[in-house]
């Protein structure tokens, strides 16, 4: 399967995002956009190449603050998080609708007028963003493991919250906050051995981390406003999946997303939680890819 170097999209004046191509560009495109503080290269590689091989140009690349792409400017306190989180107003420094921008802008560098777009967890929120923005430019949505923004639904289990802005220094801390971390809010139906996690940690904090980027983004989520009326004007083919066993955002979120979009389709999986595991790689590609048909045909 033919994939591309890592390249750089200048998106804007001050973002730069890094990205990479599976497959041919006169196929459909599918853009990957990655939850909180991840890199592009949670999108397994081979998840991409089975979704290169459904006919689709898949693109996934670091959103701002994470991986390879330009670090932002501002501080976030945990103090703003709280207060965000509890519904008191924060300048956040940008918010999700600044992400969806990013998201257009590496298309426009890409050349393409508009693309089928799939999201998880904070990505899923980028992605629902993109689709409120300008629906023309999205052929199909595919929310996983997300929510709308609503404070009632979508709640991160209360021990997590304190676990994502505490890591240890240095690599091997990092690894170890994130072994700890995915044994919270892995697949408990689908496990992880701790080589796995281990390794990708490692290649996670190789590739670039930062906590005040983490903490950047995390503002841009708590501080955003609900989208659910909005969605419910949505005319964009969308799926909806979400684990039954996710502690990062409970399914109550999935569940609203599917109820807000109309016609949306709505695919819980048992034992999954907050992450992507491999041997449900068949059943995302299927999820995606029947939704990606429900869109019309492009010139």
């Amino acid at each position: 399967m033919t994939s591309s170097d890592e390249l750089f999209a200048p998106v804007s004046a001050d973002v730069e995002l890094c990205y990479q191509t599976f497959g041919s560009c006169e196929d459909e495109p599918l853009l990957l956009v990655m939850g909180l503080g991840a890199p592009m290269t949670w999108w397994d590689l081979e998840l991409c190449e089975m979704l290169a091989r459904q006919g689709f140009y898949v693109v996934r690349f670091d959103n701002r603050d994470a991986g390879r792409s330009s670090r932002g400017q501002g501080r976030v306190t945990r103090r703003m998080l709280v207060r965000a989180f509890t519904g008191l107003p924060v300048r956040a420094p940008y918010s999700l609708d600044d992400m969806a921008r990013d998201a257009f802008g590496l298309l426009d560098h890409l050349g393409l007028e508009s693309a089928h777009v799939a999201g998880v967890s904070m990505g899923g929120m980028i992605a629902q963003s993109m689709a409120l923005q300008e629906p023309g430019r999205v052929r199909s949505l595919a929310s996983i493991m997300s929510t709308t923004g609503r404070r009632t639904v979508g709640w991160q289990h209360p021990v997590l919250f304190r676990n994502l802005l505490s890591s240890s220094p240095g690599r091997d801390g990092y690894i170890r906050s994130s072994v700890a971390t995915w044994r919270m809010i892995g697949s408990p139906g689908y496990p992880k051995t701790q080589d796995d996690i281990e390794q990708r940690a490692a290649e996670t904090y190789d590739r670039g981390v930062s906590l005040a980027g983490l903490t950047r983004q995390m503002a841009a989520i708590v501080s955003t406003t609900d989208r659910t009326p909005r969605l419910r004007g949505l005319q964009v083919p969308t799926v909806v999946v979400h684990g039954l066993a996710d502690k990062m955002v409970h399914v109550s979120g999935g569940r609203a997303t599917a109820s807000a979009v109309p016609g949306a389709d709505l695919l819980l999986v048992d034992g999954m939680g907050h992450d992507l595991p491999p041997q449900l790689f068949e059943t995302f590609v299927q999820a995606i890819t029947a939704n990606t048909r429900r869109a019309l045909p492009r010139a």
